[in-house]
């Protein structure tokens, strides 16, 4: 199983990036998959997941400015981050495993993409 990310880069406040994270070796339709954040110095968060009936959640403070989604037929895992703030920097890291358990408990992991937001 592997996970790839994509999509990180550099923005100023209030713009936009999409995260991609291509999924290998599963069906990830039949997986919650999410997506988690870390900055230096602070814990991992999560930040939303989707699982096998499309069902998601949010990070109270990424809601209404986050869309978490995935296409089936490729594989792939998205998250559309709008409105960015200097607090979204972090690495962000593309998870998943059979079914929405707590984050440290997530099967697969993949490498991470960097998020960058200047104010």
């Amino acid at each position: 199983v592997q996970l790839v990310e994509s999509g990180g880069g550099s923005v100023q406040a209030g713009g936009s990036l999409r995260l991609s994270c291509t999924a290998s070796g599963y069906s990830g339709s039949s997986y919650c998959m999410g997506w988690f954040r870390q900055a230096p110095g602070k814990e991992r968060e999560r930040v939303a997941t989707i699982d096998s009936d499309g069902g998601t959640t949010y990070a109270y403070s990424v809601k209404g400015r986050f869309t978490i989604s995935k296409d089936n037929a490729k594989n792939t895992l998205y998250l559309q981050m709008n409105s960015l703030k200097s607090d979204d920097t972090a690495m962000y890291y593309c998870a998943a495993d059979r079914w929405c358990v707590a984050t440290p408990y997530f099967s697969y992991w993949g490498q991470g993409t960097q998020v960058t937001v200047s104010s």
